[in-house]
């Protein structure tokens, strides 16, 4: 088996490095020391950045502007800007284009997609549902409406928005909590379930008629919001009804959070080692102690397997190859060592720096932030275990 990256993944990779090479992870007040949000936006600079960098429409194909390459790519380059404490909505953006572009309608994706890929528009979802607990998509019904009213309160927008259209509309209400930077977002993708019982994903604009947003910050006090739907109408050629287009979006999500916290503990083992490597206890630096070295060794077994089960996660969603089990047990393994590994990486870095990691003057703590909310975003390790069990009794023992 060949496990090397191919040429373009590589290229994606040092593309990466070139543009996060300047971001400071302190670049903004600590969440320790604010008591809302750490800024009022994303990082701009670091987003036009990006843009220029061809990284934005990585994903995308080459008729949008795009370098036409897979979620692999994509997680690669996630892994550099968790390395960094990227503040920019990178995963959300390029997730929810590729669903627009593999399941939406042409037109709008034709509208929408360049722009994504020059850094004009920024994309985010909700994924959390109304509490965290429950499937995204009961938080939100969508029902049918008139085809005479289709085009109401979804009317032509300067970001590039439907000009209304024949396809009929949809009628969202309800609830998504903690989306990501939605007060900076051009577009909110939103999964709905239908009367048919199955789930539908929703593009609207957060100045739509019927769309509030809630003010909420994140444990690593970026900018989330409560978004709530009162009888907002969506034209519906922004209303993606393809069964598997939810799902399908859900799995880009779950493994590119992986992909973040691959690289967020790779920053701390490595800052972890320079610290112990330099810090002496009678005369020696800590890093030779044995207890030390035991420990540092454990946490790069730990990520390790969450390489090694993200790399599986991706292969399986770009190629659509077969396995044992659907590509859903993957992702499920992926997440399961991301929850726990990034977790177990973050205490140790912790308590091996002592009183360090506390300190406001050092960037540790803000890892550790940041760390806690990948683990618990999109379901925490114990939420995919049970997932895992489920795809096992059905797939194996049933």
């Amino acid at each position: 088996m060949d496990f090397t990256f191919t040429e373009e993944q590589q290229a994606a990779t040092e593309a990466a490095k070139a543009v996060f090479s300047g971001v400071a992870p302190d670049g903004v007040p600590s969440p320790a020391l604010v008591p809302g949000a750490v800024a009022e936006d994303i990082d701009r600079p670091l987003w036009a950045g990006l843009a220029s960098g061809d990284l934005l429409g990585l994903t995308l194909s080459p008729e949008h502007g795009g370098a036409g390459l897979d979620l692999v790519a994509l997680c690669l380059v996630l892994r550099e800007s968790a390395k960094v404490l990227a503040r920019v909505p990178l995963l959300e953006t390029c997730a929810v284009a590729m669903a627009l572009q593999r399941y939406g309608n042409p037109r709008l994706a034709a509208e929408l997609l360049p722009r994504v890929g020059r850094g004009e528009l920024v994309l985010t979802v909700g994924a959390n549902g109304r509490t965290g607990h429950d499937p995204a998509e009961l938080a939100v019904t969508a029902r049918r409406e008139a085809a005479a009213g289709a085009g109401a309160g979804a009317g032509a927008s300067a970001d590039g928005g439907p000009d209304g259209g024949s396809d009929g509309g949809w009628v969202l209400d309800g609830t998504q909590s903690a989306v990501p930077w939605a007060q900076a977002a051009d577009w909110i993708a939103i999964p709905a379930h239908i009367d048919e019982g199955r789930a539908v994903v929703a593009l609207i604009q957060p100045a739509q008629d019927g769309v509030t947003l809630a003010e909420q910050v994140s444990t690593s006090g970026e900018r989330f919001a409560e978004v709530r739907l009162e009888s907002v109408r969506v034209d519906g050629r922004a209303l993606i009804d393809d069964p598997g287009a939810w799902e399908w979006l859900r799995a880009l999500l779950t493994t590119g959070t992986c992909a973040l916290a691959l690289g967020l503990g790779e920053a701390v083992l490595a800052m972890t080692s320079q610290y112990t490597g330099k810090r002496e206890q009678f005369g020696f630096p800590v890093a030779t102690f044995q207890s030390v070295a035991v420990q540092t060794a454990d946490r790069y077994i730990d990520l390790r397997a969450m390489e090694v089960t993200l790399w599986q996660a991706a292969w399986r969603i770009s190629t659509g190859a077969a396995g044992a089990l659907p590509a859903e047990g993957d992702i499920a393994v992926a997440k399961i060592w991301a929850s726990d590994g990034v977790r177990r990486v973050v205490q140790t870095a912790q308590h091996l720096h002592g009183g360090f990691g506390a300190d406001t003057d050092y960037p540790l703590h803000r890892f550790h932030a940041w760390a806690k909310q990948i683990e618990l975003s999109l379901g925490p390790a114990a939420a995919h275990e049970e997932a895992l069990g489920d795809l096992l009794a059905a797939h194996l023992l049933g």
